[in-house]
């Protein structure tokens, strides 16, 4: 397998998004949000003040997705890149949140379905 060149790495569609997200580091204990500011199948770019460093290991929790293994590709300041050990689809991640029991009843949808007409007036 060959290393992708900088000038490849540009050419990957990214999805221009702002979600939240749940970091863990390697070697930092706990978990630390972070805004995702774009997503494609090999990585993203995320926002944060953290004392991330090229190469150290971490964990992302994306939306719909779950945790993603990846590694810090480059830091600038507040953001930086990070590449997914495993390609992801980022369409997932944009989807609706699937409501399970997890799921807070105010994003649920209605439990039934009913006729406007239907409805005792009080």
């Amino acid at each position: 397998m060959t290393a992708m060149s900088d000038s490849e790495h540009r050419q990957i569609a990214r999805d221009s998004l702002f979600v939240m997200a749940e970091l863990r580091l390697d070697g930092v204990g706990g978990e630390h949000r972070v805004r995702v500011r774009n997503l494609s199948s090999g990585g993203l770019m995320a926002e944060g003040n953290l004392g991330v460093q090229r190469g150290q290991l971490c964990w992302v929790q994306i939306r719909n997705i779950g945790w993603v293994e990846g590694s810090v590709a480059w830091v600038q300041d507040t953001r930086f890149g990070v590449a997914f050990r495993e390609e992801i689809d980022p369409m997932v991640a944009r989807a609706p949140i699937a409501s399970g029991e997890g799921t807070p009843r105010y994003v649920r949808p209605p439990l039934a379905q009913f006729e406007p007409g239907a409805l005792r007036k009080i």
